[in-house]
């Protein structure tokens, strides 16, 4: 079994940062694309971002020129750096891993638990 944890939600004013990580763990062998999606209150899930596992990156307009994703292959690990934040940037962030190839070669598609982000003053 494959679990995608994420940390680094919070509190924070407009025009602050905040890091959000993604931690993939289990029975791995390699991990292609992984991403980051929101869902904001009464809307529905969103992409964030996505970075394959050569590198290759595609943002949301919304978010582009603030965040940046990046990601660990060693640790199976991916990172969303969010600057300048908006109150329209409030949302539930969830970590995504569509194709994870197992250890027995069996390919699943996971997502993260969540974790909030709240832009407010």
């Amino acid at each position: 079994q494959v679990q995608l944890v994420e940390s680094g939600g919070g509190l924070v004013q407009p025009g602050g940062s905040l890091r959000l990580s993604c931690a993939a763990s289990g029975s791995i062998f390699s991990i292609s694309a992984m991403g980051w999606y929101r869902q904001a209150p009464g809307k529905q899930r969103e992409l964030v971002a996505t970075i394959t596992r050569g590198g290759s990156i595609v943002y949301a307009d919304s978010v582009k020129g603030r965040f940046t994703i990046s990601r660990d292959n060693a640790k199976n690990t991916v990172y969303l750096q969010m600057n300048d934040l908006k109150p329209e940037d409030t949302a539930v962030y969830f970590c995504n891993a569509p194709q994870v190839l197992s250890a027995v070669r069996t390919t699943n598609n996971y997502w993260g638990q969540g974790t909030q982000v709240t832009v407010s003053s």
